[in-house]
């Protein structure tokens, strides 16, 4: 890279620092290092949503398949993102928005404690705990992959440049930083992927006209909307999986809800969020879609957003692509990072060392920071043995495939009304049972076929909840209670005349 191409890239890595010290002072306590206090715009929480649901893959392992197949990576791998944040901007929004008002909650599952029981709430937050410290390795694995092919620099290096860098600005301005970050990153962002959307129509010839006139140019099948291994079987696994990663089973996702201000906010920030699915990945992906024209024959297809903005963009710019690049992996890391702090903080400490149930706002808030450095200092490990892991591809797929079934499924069904009986059998059964079906196919009958390994769990953990909820349910006067404060008003943003009674001594630390 040019000199100019460093220099964007230190001012990048400079924002991100100072965002996070300016954030510093809007924290006051756990409940603002978690959830902003419940003052965050919806406008923010919906970018910061967005920008938290995607990672340096959209430029690596999807760029790959756009460059493959084409468009087909759009349709399976982004509209199921809209669609699925579009309902939950309806289902699951706002009762995340309710939940954080009225039982004071700062973390997606301390709610369970009271919900279903300790046990289920242990079993979640240790095992989605763990795996995310897999997950985000990958995500710090896949950033350096990209710093490597610009700049040359050694995986390790880049490992710990990206993670230190995050480690800064999270554990100093918790998820207000997140969200301020995720903000300056999708200003950058925008404004390199437009300069390369720009570059790659005045490459075609045709100027604008060229998103209309390409079609006609693409190899046979890259305008289909399914083809090759994804087909209309893997498009509805997949929109069923993204529909409850993507409203809550990403633990960070759900923070973004309960970091707004009302009911109304936490709808208007999905709602947002699902708007910029449908409109921004296609910008993102028309360049390798185009490269399919423009460069056929690439080895690597994997480096094809690299090659391009290598070969086509000027000095700076190449530059701005590489910060855009990292601003996804970023955010969603950081974010990461600031829910599972928030799980270890408020659901698996207390529950285990009784005295921190008790403790002061500021201890509180330094335990949540020494969470946050720990959890990124692991998982920059992990990165850099990743290989012994399985590789980067290896992390993510079983991840996804391990965690959103049997975690998601007793966590999101449990805010609905229609499943206020289900309890703590249910619960437990469909989190135990989803984890063995994913091992057996994973691990026993080694299964290739990545929609069986992605479907699995899920639809063994939706189904065994029904079946044991249905079959012996568990009346609880006090999970009733929790359904019905979290069930619309009739004014929708108002709040009852006397608050909703808290669930007493729920595990947690306490501001």
């Amino acid at each position: 890279m040019a000199p100019l191409d460093w220099a964007a890239l230190g001012g990048y890595f400079l924002v991100m620092l100072l965002i996070g010290l300016w954030s510093h002072r809007r924290i006051g306590n756990v409940s603002d290092y978690f959830t902003g206090g419940g003052r965050m715009p919806w406008w923010l929480s919906g970018i910061s949503h967005h920008m938290s649901g995607y990672s340096a893959a959209v430029f690596v392992a999807y760029a790959a398949i756009a460059y493959s197949y084409g468009i087909t990576v759009y349709v399976w791998a982004f509209l199921p993102l809209a669609f699925g944040t579009a309902v939950g901007a309806w289902l699951f929004a706002p009762r995340w928005q309710r939940l954080r008002k009225r039982y004071a909650v700062a973390s997606p599952l301390e709610y369970l404690a009271k919900r279903y029981d300790v046990p289920t709430q242990q079993a979640l937050a240790w095992s989605g705990a763990l795996l995310k410290v897999f997950d985000v390795a990958a995500k710090w694995a896949s950033v350096a992959v990209l710093l490597n092919v610009f700049t040359g620099m050694s995986m390790t290096t880049g490992i710990l440049i990206t993670g230190i860098v995050t480690l800064l600005y999270c554990t100093v301005g918790g998820l207000w930083a997140d969200a301020l970050t995720d903000f300056g990153q999708f200003i950058i962002q925008g404004a390199a992927a437009l300069a390369m959307l720009w570059v790659v129509l005045d490459r075609l010839g045709d100027g604008l006209a060229g998103l209309g006139t390409i079609w006609d140019k693409l190899p046979e099948g890259h305008g289909q909307p399914l083809v090759g291994p994804y087909t209309a079987t893997f498009l509805g696994a997949y929109v069923v999986v993204k529909l409850f990663e993507y409203n809550g089973g990403m633990w960070n996702l759900a923070q973004r809800y309960m970091a707004t201000d009302s009911p109304k906010a936490a709808r208007r920030s999905a709602g947002l969020s699902a708007l910029l699915y449908v409109i921004w990945p296609a910008v993102l992906l028309f360049p390798p879609v185009a490269a399919a024209v423009l460069l056929p024959g690439i080895a690597d297809p994997e480096k094809v957003y690299a090659l391009m903005a290598e070969s086509y963009l000027p000095a700076g710019l190449v530059g701005l692509t590489l910060a855009g690049m990292f601003s996804h992996t970023m955010a969603m890391a950081s974010s990461d990072a600031n829910a599972v702090s928030a799980v270890v903080t408020r659901d698996i400490i207390p529950a285990v060392v009784r005295r921190a149930r008790e403790l002061s706002p500021a201890t509180g808030l330094l335990v949540a920071r020494v969470c946050t450095v720990v959890f990124i200092g692991v998982s920059m490990i992990v990165a850099i043995e990743a290989d012994h892991f399985g590789g980067v591809l290896g992390i993510i797929v079983g991840l996804v495939a391990a965690v959103m079934g049997p975690i998601s499924i007793p966590m999101l069904l449990g805010l609905l009304p229609a499943f206020r009986r289900f309890g703590p059998r249910a619960a437990l059964s469909s989190w135990a049972l989803g984890l063995l079906g994913y091992l057996l196919v994973k691990f026993v009958v080694d299964s290739t076929d990545q929609t069986l390994v992605i479907v699995t769990p899920l639809v063994t953990s939706l189904v065994v909840y029904i079946v044991v909820g249905l079959i012996s349910p568990e009346p609880d006067d006090t999970a009733d209670a929790i359904v019905a404060a979290l069930s619309p008003a009739p004014d929708e943003d108002g709040e009852p005349a006397t608050a909703v009674p808290p669930p007493a001594a729920a595990p947690g630390v306490t501001d």
